[in-house]
């Protein structure tokens, strides 16, 4: 396995939006065109949308968020993975994984020492996937989703 991050361009656009996880998962992570645009009304350099590939195959779609302001007042700033879809029939490969390292070298990069990401609690959720990553609970809430961190 040799994924590859690629920048969302207008060639690959349709690519990117075309990813879908599998049904059971579409209520727990918004769909990658929803990304796309919350990416564009944010500020520069706050969304880092990447395309997953394997080879020239798209396998999934991250969005990193980076040094935002946590809770609107300028008190705390954070970074961490806002998205993460693998596409339904790549899943189980490790392409989730090689996301999670992925944005935790981005944010090492820019200086960062912890990842932060939420996710939709409950059975159905990816929450495992992250505790297995080395991901914690740190209490918290986010619009209802389980707040997690990973010291990097």
């Amino acid at each position: 396995m040799t994924p590859r991050l690629e920048t969302i361009t207008p060639s690959t656009f349709e690519t990117a939006v075309g990813i879908r996880v599998r049904p059971d998962q579409e209520h727990a992570v918004s769909p990658v065109v929803q990304s796309l645009a919350e990416a564009y009304v944010h500020p520069a350099g706050v969304a880092w949308p990447r395309l997953i590939l394997e080879e020239d195959r798209a396998v999934g779609f991250l969005m990193a968020f980076l040094d935002i302001d946590w809770y609107g007042d300028g008190s705390v700033r954070r970074s961490g993975l806002w998205r993460l879809n693998i596409a339904a029939e790549e899943q189980g490969k490790g392409y989730g994984r090689f996301a999670v390292d992925s944005v935790a070298g981005e944010i090492r990069r820019r200086g960062g020492t912890q990842l932060y990401v939420t996710w939709h609690p409950g059975p159905d959720g990816p929450e495992e996937f992250y505790l297995r990553l080395g991901f914690h609970k740190n209490g918290e809430t986010s619009g209802g989703q389980t707040v997690g961190v990973l010291e990097l």
